[in-house]
C-alpha cells in the first residue's frame, strides 16, 4: 500500500467540540450482508485525517441513539456521513 494511504494525522477542531450530531455508516449483518447504522451524540472535536487527499473522521461521544447491538460509547463518523443538529 503506498505511503500516502496509510498516512494518519490527528488534530482538533474546537468549532466542533461540543456539538450534537448524527452520523450513519455501514455496519456488518450476519456474516455476508450490511446494513445502515445510526448514531447521535455529541462531538468531542477530536478527528482523524486518513490518505492523501485527507478523509476525515471525527470522534462522537456520549451517543444517546446507537445500534442495540452497539456495545461502546462512542464512534468515529466520516465527515460526509455527520449532520450537525439545527444546521
Amino acid at each position: 500500500m503506498p505511503e500516502e494511504l496509510q498516512k494518519t494525522v490527528r488534530g482538533f477542531d474546537p468549532e466542533m467540540a461540543g456539538k450534537r450530531a448524527e452520523c450513519d455508516g455501514g455496519g456488518q449483518f450476519g456474516e455476508k450482508y450490511m446494513r445502515r447504522e445510526e448514531f447521535a451524540g455529541v462531538l468531542t472535536g477530536e478527528y482523524e485525517d486518513h490518505g492523501d487527499p485527507p478523509w476525515r473522521w471525527y470522534l462522537m461521544k456520549d451517543l444517546y441513539r446507537k445500534p442495540d447491538h452497539y456495545p461502546w460509547d462512542s464512534v468515529w463518523c466520516q465527515k460526509g456521513n455527520l449532520y450537525l443538529e439545527g444546521e
